[in-house]
């Protein structure tokens, strides 16, 4: 399957789970499109397209807190990525190292 072949919503996003490739623990959600794969296949890091700001969003850009690539994957149903990632800091933007601290009581 190649980019093409993946199943966009309406919106032209995707959604991609972010998992810290050595320890497997999920970092963080985000939204991608087609522009934002084709620059994190060509530069090796994570881009994403930020809803609330309408715009693509290079991870780490100015936290420094960047996400190497090493593998993106999808779903049988091919509407939904894994990002396994390197990454040089925290994934949230609290400080945490995952998005995922919070546990629903």
């Amino acid at each position: 399957m190649n980019v093409d072949d993946l199943k966009f919503n309406q919106d032209g996003l995707i959604p991609a789970i972010v998992q810290d490739a050595t320890t497997h623990q999920v970092l963080m959600m985000a939204w991608a499109n087609r522009e934002s794969l084709d620059l994190m296949q060509a530069q090796g890091e994570t881009w994403f397209w930020s809803r609330s700001r309408g715009e693509l969003w290079h991870k780490g850009a100015t936290s420094g807190n960047t996400q190497k690539v090493t593998g993106i994957y999808y779903d049988c149903d091919g509407d939904t990525l894994l990002i396994q990632v390197e990454p040089a800091g925290p994934a949230c933007h609290t400080g945490e190292v995952s998005c995922f601290f919070r546990k629903l009581e």
